[in-house]
């Protein structure tokens, strides 16, 4: 199986945190989609897309690569930090409009926010994500890659 990892963290490393533990651990290509805006991604048989939230929605160099560049029909996932800890990937669904992917999961973790009213008081969810969090990804990237693994030795 060959994966890869699209990531945009460009505000306190938050998800390059989650998206650089999957690479070492397992191995994980990543794509770092704030400096490159092209990549053939038809040989990759799982993609994640990974990002800090930004007003409600993943970055728009994630959203802008994934329309761009995201084949049809691949499997993928999503990965995000945030000071809420929500699923935020529904703002990446015109990106992906047309696109058919399937998705395997979605994980998301606090991430310490420094944005606007908030720098004042010291930010929200400092340390984040923390060793805990980071465990969860793994744990979380393990299944999904077990998943397309056995799908894939089907085939």
């Amino acid at each position: 199986m060959k994966p890869i990892i699209v990531y945009a963290s460009t505000h306190h490393g938050n998800t390059r945190k989650i998206v650089d533990a999957i690479a070492k651990e397992y191995g994980v290509e990543t794509v770092d989609a704030t400096g490159v805006k092209e990549k053939d991604l038809s040989k990759y048989d799982l993609i994640g897309f990974a990002s800090g939230i930004y007003a409600g929605k993943f970055h728009p160099s994630i959203r802008q690569f994934a329309k761009n560049n995201l084949p049809v029909n691949k499997k993928i996932f999503f990965l995000s930090t945030s000071a809420m800890n929500r699923d935020f990937s529904a703002s990446m669904k015109e990106a992906l409009n047309g696109k058919d992917p399937d998705v395997l999961g979605k994980y998301s973790c606090f991430g310490y926010n420094t944005f606007g009213p908030f720098k004042l008081i010291g930010g929200t969810s400092k340390g984040h994500p923390d060793e805990e969090d980071i465990r969860n990804a793994l744990a979380f990237y393990k299944k999904i890659s077990e998943t397309c693994s056995r799908f894939q030795d089907v085939i």
